[in-house]
């Protein structure tokens, strides 16, 4: 799970097409690489090699202001991930 640090007031909530994973990140554009199931290309190719392909699967879903908004929603993601089990909080 990809946390935000505690001074962000901006970020976005993406959910994966590919794996269905949800995350928060401190960068907000429309697409990104999944970094759960996106692999980012390796630049270092031989004259051999297929130029590699960037896949970004990751939609912004929200865009999530605010300071307690983002910890609630980083909760709320831990929480589902760890299936309910609310006393590790």
């Amino acid at each position: 799970m990809y946390f935000v640090r505690d001074d962000i007031e901006v970020c976005g909530f993406y959910e994966c097409q590919d794996c269905n994973q949800r995350f928060l990140n401190e960068t907000i554009v429309p697409y990104m690489i999944c970094p759960y199931c996106g692999e980012q290309p390796d630049m270092e190719i031989g004259p051999d090699d297929d130029m590699p392909t960037i896949n970004e699967s990751a939609k912004l879903i929200r865009v999530i202001e605010g300071k307690e908004e983002i910890e609630k929603m980083d909760a709320l993601l831990s929480l589902a991930i760890t299936g309910g089990d609310y006393n590790w909080i």
